[in-house]
């Protein structure tokens, strides 16, 4: 597909997509009406204004009212609070900003090397959707310096609020990017009509495997090594010289761990073992991705390929949390369920930015070893058959 066609439903989706979250942040001031907590109830309400607050252009009290975030004569934000809310409503200009110039690029990458014709549909859709989730995640971060400036204490621990800026708001942004993937997957579909038959690739299928299986094995060394407990609190304590990175624990867990585990404690091996099927699963769905990637891909080219790793470790993620919500649910009553889910959804995507980029340039690089990245004729039935 070329750049021109793909053009259309990446913008239509960025636009959407930003919109969405905007309208989820302006929703906030609703929430605070006493006929929504009657509605809705006390623990709904807060649920919501939690997951819709870092979209919000509504600062926080202490830097609407000025008396600053510690309350004392002497803070920043008591002495000129005009211009602190300036600063925050900037930050929040650069978010939103953000937000669409970062998610049309990679939306571009991905209808453009995975349209969603000849069987690609699901693929695409599930691409779209997880580079929509990074897209917001990189907007928060991108956007963090001015909204913590804008509290009056820029210097105070600035590498653990960075870590929390980055984290926040990723359960709207999973129910957004959704939908803004739907839009874009179905505008690509219509431009896709006229393209060509966007045949199948024919990959050998060992050296797809093999791909995979490297890949693969890059997201378990987050997922196995580096969030066990112990390597995990490692992390956690890391100093570094200087004010501003003298705690970098906060963020280096954010960007380096998909996970967290320990050995069982309790005795009671089977419940462990449940809970691990989580950690199970996202391996699996990073394997079966990265080996059908080079037969979905129309050009198997590395940009692709590292993308479609992102995509598929957020994917990932997103099943083993689902899967956890059920078990949790099962387990503990739905309620409990219910807040897993509501602190947990999409969680770790910047852990899964980092590892997914780096299993899809291994699984790239792997490929062309193998002798299956280069390009080859529109494959027979059988093969595609056999390729799949």
């Amino acid at each position: 597909m070329t750049y021109r066609r793909a053009a259309i439903p990446a913008l239509a989706g960025g636009l959407l997509l930003t919109a969405l979250l905007w309208w989820a942040g302006a929703s906030v001031d609703a929430l605070r009406l006493q006929g929504a907590t009657s509605a809705l109830g006390g623990r709904v309400v807060a649920d919501l204004q939690s997951w819709l607050s870092p979209w919000s252009y509504d600062p926080p009290d202490s830097v609407r009212f000025g008396t600053g975030v510690l309350g004392d004569i002497g803070d920043p934000a008591s002495a000129d609070p005009a211009r602190y809310l300036s600063l925050h409503e900037t930050g929040m200009q650069i978010r939103f900003a953000a937000v669409f110039a970062l998610f049309v690029p990679g939306a571009l990458l991905l209808v453009r090397r995975l349209p969603p014709v000849n069987r690609r549909m699901p693929a695409t859709l599930l691409a779209v959707w997880a580079w929509g989730m990074v897209a917001g995640m990189l907007a928060s971060a991108v956007s963090a310096p001015w909204i913590i400036a804008s509290t009056g204490r820029g210097s105070y621990r600035f590498l653990p609020q960075l870590a929390g800026m980055a984290s926040s708001g990723q359960q709207i942004i999973v129910v957004t990017a959704l939908v803004a993937a739907v839009v874009t997957v179905l505008a690509a579909r219509v431009t896709a009509k006229g393209a060509g038959p966007l045949p199948l690739g024919a990959v050998p299928v060992r050296a797809a495997r093999l791909a995979a299986t490297a890949g693969t094995a890059v997201v378990s060394v987050s997922l196995v090594v580096l969030s066990y407990e112990s390597v995990a609190a490692s992390l956690q304590t890391a100093s570094l010289s200087g004010r501003l990175l003298s705690e970098p624990g906060d963020l280096l867990r954010t960007w380096l761990l998909l996970g967290g585990w320990n050995a069982p404690t309790d005795g009671s091996l089977g419940r462990w073992l449940l809970y691990r099927l989580a950690d199970a699963l996202l391996l699996a769905v990073v394997w079966w991705a990265l080996r059908l990637l080079p037969v979905l891909l129309t050009r198997t080219t590395v940009p692709a390929t590292a993308a479609g790793g992102v995509c598929a470790t957020v994917v990932g993620l997103l099943a083993g949390q689902l899967f956890q919500f059920a078990v949790t649910g099962a387990d503990s009553g739905l309620r409990w369920g219910w807040q897993y889910l509501h602190g947990a959804l999409g969680s770790h995507v910047p852990a899964a930015l980092t590892w997914g980029l780096l299993a899809g340039l291994t699984a790239a690089v792997t490929l062309r070893l193998a002798g299956g990245g280069t390009e080859a004729p529109e494959p027979a039935p059988a093969e595609i058959t056999t390729a799949a």
